[in-house]
């Protein structure tokens, strides 16, 4: 359990972006009163909050960690599960040992320096992995292909109340690109660089914040700039849903349509070995065990996480535990529930669930998903594809999902 005082992290993150607690209360859908209890540590968060605590750590715009260590003081499990601290994959490249993803990122980088004549790519992650995951290993990785100055990270702000011109004033700063006032100001800024000559990267994380109407202005401009300064500007857009929505619903008229598409790829069991003993280096974690929790979670990073945690806390961190206790307790995660509930609210819609649910193939994977059902359960992480090509099909992720929409199904009719 966290140390920090959730009062006091509360505080250092609005006044670093001099957001008013007004601002914050608009935002989450709480009072303002409310809000300044947080911050003045009359009332924490409770567990029917979490929600608006989640949409507070995205309004102060803050990393996958910063907002791990905020949901960890108010006594919440982290948003982003094993999302490695910056100084741990640090070490492991100064060690020579493995890092986590590593090929994946060596493929996503070697495709995105040979894409001809646009290299523009979309990462795209569903529930629970951040976007991106690993970002800080990203920006490493960029900065050693393109140079420290050539990098810029873009991080849209994520109030739907911000007017154009302080959105893109907002993206300016962040790119170094001075006082920027509106949309063709900035787009005019980073032109200048890129007609001096330079080679630039962008990555472009949490796309998904803002209102539609802004963030497809900046994928116009982002994609105006490529096609005119052909291969200077390399772009890594990263998000989910929507973010795929951009890509595939308005067909050949989509801002994004020439851009390549790129899915984070399910954790292998090397990679889980090296998530949990990144989490937890103080305990000695066997490739049996974890392989367990593997099946068990379905390799799902929320899932994966609770089992560590639920391991270390039983104090069997070498995995002799009855695979049934593990499972029961995962089956339980309020991510789990998270997910499903909107799926059981309606008698339809619970109809429909329970056809998934007894299902064991869900049908042929595609590009784009226009069943709605589907889409938010792939979004959600609870099933995904296994195969290639023709092959590629829709699974559960594994038992222990699939029983806990059984007893969300259950819990729903009862009430």
């Amino acid at each position: 359990m966290s140390t920090d005082s959730f009062a006091d992290l509360l505080s250092v993150y609005m006044r670093r972006i001099r957001a008013s607690a007004s601002g914050v209360a608009t935002e989450i859908g709480l009072s303002r009163e409310a809000v300044n209890n947080w911050r003045n540590g009359i009332s924490a968060p409770n567990p029917r909050s979490r929600d608006k605590l989640v949409a507070c750590t995205r309004y102060l715009r803050l990393t996958e960690s910063e907002t791990n260590r905020l949901l960890s003081a108010a006594g919440f499990a982290p948003e982003f599960p094993l999302q490695a601290e910056a100084p741990l994959l640090a070490d492991a490249r100064t060690t020579g040992t493995a890092q986590p993803f590593a090929a994946f990122q060596d493929r996503l980088f070697a495709q995105l320096a040979q894409a001809v004549p646009y290299p523009i790519s979309l990462l795209l992650s569903p529930a629970h992995w951040g976007q991106p995951p690993f970002r800080h290993e990203l920006l490493l990785r960029a900065r050693a292909q393109y140079g420290d100055g050539s990098v810029l990270h873009i991080q849209p702000p994520y109030s739907v109340s911000t007017v154009p011109a302080e959105y893109f004033a907002a993206i300016g700063r962040q790119c170094g690109l001075g006082d920027v006032a509106s949309d063709y100001e900035f787009e005019s800024a980073l032109e200048r660089r890129l007609l001096a000559g330079e080679r630039i990267f962008c990555l472009v994380s949490r796309f998904e914040q803002g209102t539609p109407a802004l963030r497809e202005t900046l994928a116009g401009i982002l994609r105006s700039l490529s096609e005119m300064h052909s291969g200077r500007l390399h772009l890594l857009l990263c998000g989910g849903e929507a973010l795929a929505d951009l890509k595939y619903r308005s067909g050949d008229l989509s801002l994004l349509n020439i851009a390549q598409v790129n899915h984070w790829p399910d954790p292998s069991l090397h990679d889980l070995l090296q998530l949990a003993r990144h989490r937890w280096p103080e305990h000695t974690w066997t490739e049996a065990a974890v392989a367990n929790l593997q099946s068990l979670s379905g390799g799902h990073p929320a899932l994966f996480e609770e089992g560590l945690q639920w391991l270390v806390d039983q104090g069997v961190a070498k995995g002799d535990v009855p695979p049934s206790a593990l499972g029961t307790h995962l089956a339980s995660s309020p991510r789990l529930w998270q997910t499903f509930l909107p799926l059981a609210q309606a008698p339809a819609s619970r109809a429909r669930l329970l056809q998934l649910l007894q299902a064991d193939d869900l049908g042929r994977a595609r590009p784009y998903l226009q069943d709605d059902e589907l889409r938010s359960l792939f979004w959600g992480n609870l099933i995904h594809v296994r195969g290639t090509g023709d092959a590629a099909r829709l699974h559960w992720r594994c038992a222990t999902i699939r029983d806990a929409g059984f007893m969300v199904l259950d819990s729903c009719s009862t009430d």
